[in-house]
């Protein structure tokens, strides 16, 4: 099962530093699982209101909703694969400080969505991976975490390690998760434009369906998405099984 995000290309020069094995995971790895897991964090920024009216704003995650997560997408990636020293890493950043140089968009919500993106693809990994995240993979995610937040000048992430970014961020979706229109919005272009071009076409319908059946239930409740029917979440289940236990097999 796969999404809009790009598939991570193969022959990265690794950078070297504390987050080397951080971008053999997702890059090399369970770069699949990787990218599954950056859309649903892409998603997950959709149940803030705050940041549901920011993308909507814009227009493009409603009208191209493919070519938005894809360039979303591309940044990460590059940023995790070239390292935030090179000279492609700079002008990411440096790009990324200008689009989200404006008066919405606070340090806070840019935490939130940097939480996101490095939290939600090592859950997936572990949730449907061929195998779960390791300590070392762990701590190096958290250095990228902490180097990218430093250079775009937002808050360290909290705790010093991992745990504490996924403690913050359940405080944070506790306090600020809501419904909204933007959110709602968001969801159904992301849902039918994102996951439908990637299924056969009598599935297609389905793709709704199927993308609720891997979020959580507080981001369901605030994107005001139904829980699936019980055969469309055991198909997605034992999708996910099968595929991890042919990759464990070929590991």
């Amino acid at each position: 099962m796969s999404t809009g995000t790009p598939q991570p290309p193969g022959g990265w020069e690794l950078p070297p530093g504390a987050h080397r094995a951080y971008a053999r995971l997702v890059l090399e790895t369970m770069p699949e699982e990787s990218r599954v897991g950056l859309t649903l964090g892409f998603v997950r920024t959709f149940g803030i209101p705050d940041i549901a009216r920011v993308l909507y704003g814009t227009g493009r995650m409603t009208t191209e909703p493919r070519s938005r997560a894809k360039a979303t997408g591309a940044a990460m990636f590059s940023l995790i694969g070239l390292g935030l020293d090179s000279a492609e890493g700079r002008r990411i950043v440096d790009g990324l400080r200008r689009v989200h140089d404006r008066p919405d968009i606070t340090p806070e919500l840019m935490q939130y969505v940097l939480a996101c993106f490095t939290v939600c693809p090592l859950r997936f990994i572990d949730d449907h991976g061929y195998r779960t995240v390791t300590g070392e993979e762990r701590d190096a995610a958290y250095t990228f975490c902490l180097s990218l937040s430093d250079a775009l000048g937002l808050p360290s992430p909290p705790d010093g390690h991992l745990a504490g970014v996924e403690s913050w961020m359940r405080g944070y979706e506790s306090r600020c998760f809501a419904p909204s229109a933007p959110g709602r919005a968001l969801w159904e272009a992301a849902s039918r434009g994102l996951l439908a071009a990637r299924l056969p076409a009598p599935l297609a319908p389905l793709a709704p369906a199927v993308a609720a059946s891997l979020l959580d239930q507080p981001l369901r409740t605030a994107l005001e998405v139904r829980r699936p029917p019980a055969p469309v979440r055991a198909l997605v289940t034992c999708a996910l099984r099968a595929r991890a236990r042919s990759r464990r097999r070929a590991a």
